[in-house]
């Protein structure tokens, strides 16, 4: 798992100056939360829904052992094979001996994390095998060898103009009109070249967006369209996936089902939803001859038990992303690792360690949005505070941070001395103010020293002239 997170200041802002990159997210920002405000006001039950789906989640945790032994034994029983990964690695050998054992030279993937996560295309080329990536963002940033910045649209940060040049530089035999560039000439040019990819693939891979431990089902959910291709086209199919994804029950997973395509994109229903149980069968008209399935574990099992056990409930929806004012800004490339906005903060550092990555939880206003839109109720802030907490017991948070906190802690026990600072700083920050509001106090376009970063790109509303115990003493007053 690549991670660049220690340098996700100078990332970020060289992402709030790139105007092509704050366009595309400006309108991202704008589509998504609107989406699923919509659909859900059109399910009623829908926060009843988020109680149940984090029960199913909890308990699913709780007997992770058993559903998982569950889930092997009836995969086997429909003819398909379990492997276990403990690391990136072996996730990665597992996959490569898979596809040598078949003789394959070209394998289609559909979009999955989890690949991202251990490298997987890097180890299957370093073997000599050709990787083509099906789903359609997917696709566009493998061309332009990009690492996703979202975990739902990956290629999100692009224009229709940067992919028309990115096929442009790649699909040297189409023929191209002089018009505009338009969204759908886009898409026929991607499918055109992805068609002889389908038919000519050994290897299928694809992710997992559930596994069913009653039926040894892998549950796939897509909008393209690829994803069912991939797994039925090719004479083997193998699905690799973290151990959170297993719930115990097909009416566990419709439950999710209702709740993933509403929060991540604002439909009721993924426009594909497949569930494939084995290889194919006598029977069957298609699919594939061999059916196997990589569950990885790459440090969630020590996850469980801990602080950051809630984590795992995660259902990969991106509705904190959608949501988050950071990510809004900075976009997914700033965090520096395959999973980004506040799902990424608190994921990230429990996989590789807060020492790699302690950009990640303090890159959080704490607004709370993430956790109000979270379709299992994972508590995001609580889990970055804790982050925070281990980054500072440690050492590892900046010094200008550290000393600042004491200093804070210090004075926070002396309520005069505390009241007599925050007045002063108050009136600091009154006097760098231009214009003026009802209450007397105006906007601040710039500070100084270590404060400087709050206004570089935004202004900052000034102190009211009446504290806030001021003011309630003052009501007080009047209400006696």
């Amino acid at each position: 798992m690549k991670i660049d997170s220690q340098h996700f200041v100078q990332n970020a802002r060289i992402a709030l100056d790139n105007q092509k990159l704050q366009g595309a997210l400006s309108r991202f920002a704008d589509a998504f939360p609107k989406l699923r405000q919509q659909a859900c006001d059109g399910l009623p039950e829908f926060r009843e829904l988020t109680d149940i789906a984090r029960d199913i989640k909890d308990h699913t945790l709780e007997n992770l052992d058993f559903y998982l032994e569950m889930f092997e034994a009836r995969v086997a029983a429909a003819g398909g094979i379990v492997h276990w990964a403990r690391d990136a690695e072996e996730a990665c050998s597992i996959v490569r001996s898979i596809c040598t054992d078949q003789g394959a030279r070209l394998v289609i993937k559909s979009k999955s994390m989890v690949t991202e996560e251990v490298e997987l295309n890097a180890a299957l080329e370093e073997a000599g095998l050709r990787i083509v990536e099906t789903d359609l963002g997917e696709y566009i940033i493998q061309l332009r060898a990009e690492p996703p910045s979202h975990i739902l649209a990956p290629a999100i940060h692009l224009t229709k103009e940067d992919v028309a040049e990115t096929f442009q530089g790649h699909h040297h035999d189409i023929e191209r009109g002089r018009g505009p560039v338009e969204r759908r000439q886009l898409v026929e040019e991607a499918r055109l070249v992805l068609r002889d990819e389908f038919l000519n693939a050994d290897v299928g891979i694809t992710g997992a967006n559930f596994l069913v431990a009653e039926t040894g089902s892998v549950v796939l959910v897509t909008n393209e369209g690829n994803a069912d291709l991939t797994a039925s086209l090719p004479r083997t199919h193998i699905a690799i996936t973290g151990i959170e994804k297993v719930v115990p029950t097909l009416e566990n997973a419709t439950t999710m089902l209702r709740l993933l395509a509403r929060s991540a994109t604002g439909q009721e229903f993924g426009t594909y939803t497949t569930f494939f149980t084995g290889p194919k069968r006598p029977e069957d008209p298609s699919g594939p001859d061999n059916f196997h399935v990589v569950l990885v574990d790459n440090g969630r099992s020590a996850m469980l038990g801990t602080d950051f056990q809630d984590m795992l409930r995660c259902i990969r929806c991106s509705a904190c992303l959608n949501h988050c004012p950071v990510y809004h800004a900075t976009g997914g490339h700033a965090y520096g690792s395959n999973y980004s906005g506040p799902m990424g903060a608190v994921l990230t550092p429990s996989l590789v360690g807060i020492e790699k990555t302690g950009h990640l939880p303090n890159a959080s206003s704490f607004c709370g949005r993430c956790e109000e839109v979270c379709p299992v109720q994972i508590p995001l802030p609580k889990l970055m505070r804790h982050w925070r907490e281990r980054e500072f017991e440690r050492h590892l948070a900046p010094s200008t941070m550290r000393h600042g906190l004491k200093a804070w802690a210090i004075i926070a026990r002396f309520p005069r001395l505390y009241r007599w600072v925050l007045q002063r700083a108050a009136g600091f920050l009154r006097s760098r103010a231009r214009g003026s509001s009802e209450d007397g106090t105006g906007w601040i376009s710039r500070l100084p020293g270590i404060a400087a970063g709050w206004t570089r790109y935004r202004d900052m509303r000034a102190p009211a002239r009446a504290t806030f115990q001021k003011q309630w003493r003052s009501g007080r007053g009047e209400q006696a």
